[in-house]
């Protein structure tokens, strides 16, 4: 399989003989994009929101959900954007620190940032890129379900 320029445009396009790894048998359009994967992790933990005018100032619970997608545009040598085991592994170190603890107590909780659902996606996301990310793998977007109905999302360009 081979890709080149399409002769007669001008648009830059590039084009791969035979379709898809050939199934197809005529040329098709390469377009740009991206590879995505996504894990759930779930943890319980109590927070109270500072400054925070309503019930949730004082202490409750969650049993929380995050969703934690990586994208890149290129697979490893093997076919992989990210091994599910690497990410999981990094993701578990986060939730086994937050489990049935008081978020509040823990840092960056405790003092740097408020223990919202919005600041817990973040610090998720960059927690992770510190141990997975890399220039070819990104995790860019996390979201982090207080309740079945109410998620914070967190995203990288």
């Amino acid at each position: 399989m081979s890709s080149s320029v399409c002769p007669s445009c001008s648009n830059g396009r590039k084009y791969t003989k035979g379709g898809f790894f050939g199934l197809f048998g005529a040329d098709v359009e390469v377009m740009a994009g991206f590879y995505e994967v996504m894990i759930e992790r779930d943890f319980s933990s109590a927070h109270q929101l500072r400054g925070y005018k309503g019930k949730c100032e004082n202490l409750h619970g969650h049993n929380y959900k995050v969703e934690i997608f990586a994208r890149g545009e290129e697979l490893n040598n093997i076919g992989l954007l990210i091994d599910f085991g690497d990410l999981k592994k990094a993701a578990d170190e986060i939730t086994r620190y937050l489990d049935h603890r008081n978020l509040n107590e823990l840092p960056p909780f405790d003092e740097e940032l408020n223990p919202s659902a919005e600041n817990i996606a973040r610090y998720f996301v960059d927690y992770l890129n510190s141990r997975v990310g890399d220039e070819r793998v990104k995790v860019y977007k996390v979201r982090c379900y207080e309740t079945p109905t109410s998620v914070a999302t967190y995203q990288i360009d």
